[in-house]
């Protein structure tokens, strides 16, 4: 999977190795205790329903830009520092991104997941 950014009529990859997360286990861990990320991987947490979510960044050693979605929709983004960061938003899709990657994007811009 990829994620793709769509804002002012275009189409920006910020992502083109998306990892799911959609299980218990996979969601709890996220990405703690990994020391670093490729510059094109992204971990996307999906769900069934729009509600408050958060991320904390407890055991995470790097930072992460993470952006909250709901239907397509960017609700927030923020870029979250290592062991402290802590954020919610409501969502029903969440992204995490290397520190950066996300800096183009702003609140109410589309993020999709597509299939490469």
């Amino acid at each position: 999977m990829r994620l793709v950014h769509h804002a002012d009529g275009e189409r920006t990859p910020l992502a083109s190795d998306v990892e799911i997360a959609d299980g218990l286990v996979s969601q709890t861990r996220g990405l703690m205790f990994r020391r670093s990320i490729p510059d094109d991987y992204g971990l996307a947490f999906t769900y069934d329903t729009a509600k408050a979510r958060d991320i904390h960044m407890l055991f995470v050693f790097m930072a992460l830009d993470v952006v909250w979605i709901q239907d397509d929709v960017v609700r927030r983004v923020e870029t979250l520092r290592p062991w402290r960061g802590f954020a919610k938003e409501t969502a029903d899709l969440i992204v995490e991104l290397p520190a950066g990657t996300a800096s183009a994007v702003e609140v109410g811009d589309r993020l999709v997941l597509e299939d490469d």
